[in-house]
């Protein structure tokens, strides 16, 4: 089949597409980022390039055969106008001849500003992997002892330790190991079990990397094994973003294409070892120095990582494949550290609350505390755990991609240039606001123009316009506001953030009714699954609000609350832990205690399954409702 020269502008990145591709698959191979909410099942809008011929020319009626032809669900997305200009939906859009394509400033994938910080907190030192050096006899004319035989040996004699098996690897390297080091080995042990290293002469150092594999975000923390330090950290986003914003989309496409799950799992593991490579570099170490792994994840993102199909999980009664932890090893699913190392996966809860939720449980532990926590990971998918050293229990609820700025009109994730806080005059309703990047206000030039709205500043302007009197509290804008920001109009209202000279779009960026409604069904959906767990451990009222993952990090606490994002408590009472998951990977890095520890507690936590509370809906629609307005000073 013919192949035609398809550009990226303004990155550059060329090269042959198969004709009959998609400019979706082209920006794949080409490792071009277009955002994509749905998955490319021509929903979300998100994925809108401009079409131009291979001069650069906007598209014309006479070059139209370099393309496909429109859709009914483009036009409807795009509009005939736009449709005319030579945009079109990258997912949709087939290649059909040489072409160019100009991807507008809000589908590029920017890179996101992603919070790395580690929590390291207090954990005594117990990994699963220590170092062992040995002085080994040499080989002698009339002693027909092999090398390994030999080493066992002095592992008896000198350690106790007997009926240790080796990794074929470091078998591999023991007789230049043993000779090079002048009869001076290092050995790797994991578990007391299996050698799975060996270095010749005296090596000390030892490494471990604790990973969240997460929808959005992929982390790392490289950790010292011996003092428990992290030494290194990396963040990046995780490049099935291409495919979809949300795990059901991923799922979906490992139920659609025979070639999904391989797919999804190429993308992932090229980053995650583009990782391993970037901490390595800090730390100023090899990749093959990292001797042992931890991961956790979601469970559709648990299932990817570890080559399981994932589609029983997109419809009732979400069955994983696995629930309990699993260890294996780095060589046979090509992650890039020592080939002998054993990766731990974290265990899962269900099907929709995964072994990330488990991490942030042994990270927190709850279980240990008098006070009623809940301990919320706010993301595509909120999870949800409730209780204290009696009882836990736990939930998961469709909160939607909004909190991280799907689904919304401007709405990206928080990379530079995203406006991420939003402060709202209740009188003159005039509006500052801060941008990733940034520490100024809007008011403070020159400042950093805005690209859009990332989820924390989409709670700010509800809270904010709640505040404001510009809506009500069933999240309707009010009408006949005379204000030169509201904005009616035949579809719906608007609502000004930043005016056309204030962004890089050349338009105004603004919070719509769709917005709002969105923000709401997250909202209702998060308040609603913690009061059905109120009610299931029969208590009125919770002590302490944990946010976890770098999402709590950025919201404004009193916002979110005037906004009834919780169940109400005292600002004071509500903290925000960072990348929780993280820590609790990395505590099971380097105390195996904490994997018994999790594996447990995944077990004894119970799991509610909201839809099938007989009231949910109701409880639902109850908790879409913004709080009383002498509670949000309403006007």
């Amino acid at each position: 089949m013919a192949k035609h020269s398809v550009i990226f502008q303004p990155a550059g990145n060329r090269g042959n597409i198969q004709e009959g591709k998609t400019i979706m698959e082209a920006a794949r191979k080409l490792g071009v980022g277009l955002q994509s909410t749905c998955g490319g099942h021509q929903t979300c809008g998100k994925c809108k390039v401009k079409v131009l011929d291979q001069h650069g020319y906007y598209k014309s009626k006479k070059g139209q055969e370099k393309v496909s032809p429109p859709t009914e669900k483009e036009k409807g997305l795009l509009g005939e106008d736009a449709i005319s200009e030579g945009y079109r939906l990258a997912c949709a859009t087939q290649v059909l001849g040489a072409l160019t394509v100009e991807v507008p400033p809000e589908t590029q994938v920017s890179h996101e500003v992603i919070s790395k910080t580690a929590i390291q907190k207090a954990v005594t030192l117990k990994p699963a992997v220590r170092k062992l050096y040995l002085e080994v006899p040499k080989p002698q004319l009339g002693h027909s002892q092999g090398d390994w035989e030999r080493v066992s040996g002095v592992l008896k004699e000198h350690f106790a330790l007997k009926d240790l098996t080796i990794d074929h690897e470091a078998l591999a390297a023991l007789p230049k190991a043993l000779r090079s080091g002048n009869w001076k080995v290092t050995l790797t042990l994991f578990m007391e079990k299996r050698v799975i290293r060996i270095e010749s002469g005296l090596a000390e150092k030892a490494f471990g990397l604790a990973l969240d594999v997460g929808t959005t975000t992929l982390a790392g923390y490289l950790c010292d094994l011996p003092t428990g330090e992290v030494v290194a950290t990396e963040a990046r986003s995780n490049p099935q973003i291409s495919y979809g914003e949300d795990v059901i989309s991923r799922i979906t496409r490992t139920i659609r294409n025979q070639e999904g799950l391989n797919e999804l799992r190429s993308c992932l593991f090229d980053s995650l070892n583009e990782l391993v490579q970037a901490v390595s570099q800090e730390a100023n170490i090899a990749g093959e120095d990292i001797i042992d792994a931890t991961i956790v994840g979601n469970t559709a993102m648990h299932h990817i990582f570890l080559n399981l199909d994932p589609q029983h999980l997109g419809s009732s009664p979400f069955t994983p494949v696995l629930q309990s932890p699993m260890d294996i090893n780095a060589r046979d699913f090509g992650l890039s550290i020592c080939p002998g190392a054993n990766v731990h996966a974290l265990p899962v809860e269900a099907g929709f609350v995964g072994a990330d939720n488990v991490a942030v449980v042994i990270a927190e532990e709850p279980y240990n505390q008098d006070d009623m926590m809940l301990v919320i990971d706010v993301g595509t998918n909120g999870e949800l755990v409730l209780g204290n050293r009696k009882k836990l229990v736990s939930a998961s609820c469709a909160t939607g991609p909004a909190f991280e700025g799907a689904h919304i009109k401007f709405g990206m994730r928080a990379a530079r240039g995203a406006i991420e806080s939003i402060k709202i005059d209740p009188d003159s309703r005039e509006v500052r606001f801060k941008v990733v990047g940034d520490d100024r206000w809007s008011d403070q030039a020159p400042a950093v123009k805005a690209t859009g709205i990332c989820g924390s500043a989409i709670i700010d302007a509800t809270a904010e316009m709640l505040h404001a009197g510009i809506i009500n509290r069933r999240g309707a804008f009010i009408k006949n506001i005379s204000n030169p920001r509201m904005l009616y109009n035949k579809k719906e209202a608007e609502f000004v953030i930043a005016w056309a000279d204030e962004t890089d779009l050349g338009r105004d960026i603004t919070v719509c009714q769709n917005d709002i409604r969105s923000m709401q069904l997250g909202k209702g959906a998060l308040l609603s699954g913690a009061n059905l767990l109120m009610r299931q451990l029969d208590i009125e009222n919770v002590d302490k609000v944990i946010l976890a993952g770098s999402f709590g990090l950025h919201i404004d606490r009193q916002n979110a609350l005037d906004m009834g994002l919780f169940p109400d408590v005292d600002a004071e009472a509500v903290y925000s832990t960072g990348n929780a998951a993280g820590e609790g990977a990395r505590l099971a890095l380097v105390n195996t205690d904490k994997r018994r520890e999790a594996a447990d507690i995944a077990r004894r936590i119970e799991y509610m399954e909201l839809s099938l509370e007989s009231d949910f809906q109701t409880e639902f629609v109850r908790a879409m409702i913004f709080p009383a307005p002498q509670k949000v000073g309403e006007k």
